[in-house]
């Protein structure tokens, strides 16, 4: 089987390594109605522990959930799991786009300014040549644009719709309308187009590999050091499993 399941902390992890990466994008493609993939980040994970929430049932919904944070590599070998394959979301997208491109299929874009986004059209259609964009809108919209938008990807129906910064609901925006797609996968990525059209700068693979890309954050976003007390309540629960719930994942 390609894709092993685990449950971390109460929250489901893919175990998706990279020669088998393109595989499940097809079998992903060959799946009817809404798919979802999920970059889980530690944030996210916390996140997704409160079982009720709409968060949570997005993450558990999701069809491939990529981690991306050193942190929930290290929480799964801290308590002798079967450990993933971690993925920097921005290599990560590349990879996506360019089996899309392989086997020449849509892509839809949903975020950013209007300068941002058009850029981004433009970069990928330069190199993603085989890769057809068959529809964009800029994010941060009023509401009463949004049923357009819904309607306006059913009728392209893309193979998948990138989302970045500008769209409300971010990871849920997909799971909260997942009904009124007929067959697309959605991956939201924030900073995908500011990347793309060279707005920001993608952290180097260097400092991804150390885990070190939360300081790019914190210099951009000062504020950001006050995500020590959510990290020392994941490393404090990280402790509760390993003391009271031994061996507690599970594969599916």
């Amino acid at each position: 089987m390609a894709i092993q399941r685990i449950t971390l902390l109460g929250v489901p992890v893919d175990i998706c390594r990279p020669e088998n990466l393109e595989s499940e994008i097809m079998e992903l493609m060959a799946r009817p109605g809404t798919k979802q993939i999920v970059f889980l980040t530690v944030w996210k994970l916390l996140r997704a522990r409160s079982k009720k929430s709409t968060f949570a049932q997005c993450i558990r919904d999701a069809d491939l959930i990529i981690p991306v944070s050193k942190s929930i590599l290290m929480a799964a070998r801290f308590l002798k799991c079967p450990v993933p394959h971690r993925y920097n979301p921005f290599y990560a997208v590349i990879q996506i786009l360019t089996i899309l491109e392989r086997h020449v299929r849509s892509l839809y874009l949903l975020g950013g300014r209007k300068r941002t986004v058009m850029q981004t059209e433009r970069n990928i259609n330069s190199t993603f040549r085989a890769l057809q964009v068959v529809g964009r809108y800029v994010g941060y919209y009023p509401k009463s644009v949004e049923e357009n938008i819904v309607q306006a990807i059913y009728k392209a129906s893309p193979t998948l719709v990138l989302l970045s910064e500008g769209v409300r609901d971010k990871d849920c925006w997909a799971y909260k309308r997942k009904n009124r797609f007929s067959s697309s996968i959605f991956l939201y990525y924030r900073d995908i187009f500011g990347i793309f059209s060279e707005r920001k700068k993608r952290v180097s693979e260097e400092v991804f590999d150390k885990g070190l890309e939360i300081w790019s954050e914190i210099f951009h976003n000062p504020f950001k050091i006050f995500l020590i007390f959510p990290y020392a309540k994941f490393l404090a629960i990280l402790l509760f499993h390993k003391l009271f719930r031994k061996n507690d994942y599970i594969n599916f």
